[in-house]
């Protein structure tokens, strides 16, 4: 490994085998730069993230790099009405956040019903949104309130978010490469720590760069990046090939169930199939459900089930714990 490794960071392991991802400090500071470029200016961060992925490391390298102070929300639970005061102690001309969906959408439950925590919203010039897909239907609540979101896409092995609403940012480079993205520029990691088999599989010299195999499903059309889901998150469904990511889409898409998660299930009829997992009252019947995605993705795609649990296994990253959720699934078989 390079000597110049000046970070590592832990992948969350929400699908699998966590990696132990080195980043340069040049990549953490190329990131940096790209995003302030694609902001429009530094200013002052908020730290709503854990500071041990990559997305909260970022705000404080931000930070670092435009020579301000961040706020730190309290770690622990997401305490919608604690971001609102700390965001409203915020002094810097202009300010920025980074959050997950899962926040966006706690702090628009309470928007809903507060006009100030509203205004405090606005008062952001960048929220950037990432770590998973962003729901249409999320971004248009946000807009109700006038509230713009930046839809981010990245991972620990760019040094962060490098594609902002599907525009790489900086110098980065976006290429489909049968049906899976990869992406080059100055952000790149070094590798992983301890596992050069690991980092040949994942990086590798073309055309005179150097290329980050994803994993992701995906495309680039006229320049813009379109992001399908992981390549790993595909079952076989009665002989046919469903895109759990694609589900989950077209499930959030229903009003109610932007926090859903979907997960396969072992099915004795169909080999597998992919259950709806929620938090709350289910708005639909499966029946209706079914319905929905089907008509989008084809009747393979619609769920088998819906389940509903009283708290969503989380990571600390924000991120959904999918390894959790499928194993509560398993654990609880349809009667």
């Amino acid at each position: 490994m390079p000597q110049n490794v000046a970070l590592v960071i832990e992948t969350s392991g929400s699908t699998g085998v966590p990696k132990r991802v080195a980043l340069s400090a040049d990549a953490l500071l190329a990131s940096a730069a790209a995003s302030a470029s694609a902001l429009g200016g530094q200013g002052q961060w908020l730290l709503a993230l854990p500071a041990h992925y990559v997305a909260g490391v970022q705000v404080l390298v931000r930070s670092v790099a435009a020579g301000t102070d961040p706020v730190i929300l309290s770690a622990g639970h997401f305490d919608p009405r604690a971001f609102a005061d700390l965001a409203a102690s915020m002094t810097g001309d202009a300010r920025f956040v980074s959050l997950v969906p899962v926040q966006v959408a706690r702090l628009l439950d309470v928007a809903d019903q507060d006009r100030q925590l509203a205004g405090i919203l606005n008062s952001f010039d960048g929220i950037l949104v990432g770590g998973q897909a962003l729901a249409p239907s999320l971004r248009e609540r946000a807009e109700l309130h006038g509230v713009t979101l930046t839809a981010t896409y990245g991972s620990s092995e760019t040094a962060g978010g490098c594609v902002y609403n599907g525009e790489p940012i900086g110098s980065t480079i976006v290429r489909e490469e049968q049906g899976l993205l990869e992406i080059a520029g100055p952000t790149l990691a070094e590798g992983y720590l301890g596992d050069a088999e690991r980092t040949d599989a994942a990086f590798h010299m073309d055309a005179g760069h150097r290329w980050y195999r994803t994993g992701d499903l995906g495309k680039v059309e006229h320049g813009r990046v379109v992001v399908s889901g992981r390549a790993d998150n595909v079952i076989i469904s009665g002989g046919e090939k469903v895109l759990l990511d694609a589900v989950e889409h077209a499930v959030r898409a229903q009003p109610g169930f932007e926090r859903a998660v979907v997960v396969a299930q072992v099915s004795a009829e169909w080999g597998q199939v992919p259950v709806v997992v929620i938090d709350a009252a289910p708005p639909l019947d499966l029946p209706a459900l079914r319905l929905a995605v089907g008509a989008v993705l084809g009747k393979a795609a619609a769920p088998a089930r819906i389940v509903r649990v009283e708290r969503l296994p989380m990571l600390a990253s924000g991120k959904p714990d999918r390894v959790a959720i499928a194993g509560h699934v398993a654990m609880h078989p349809a009667s």
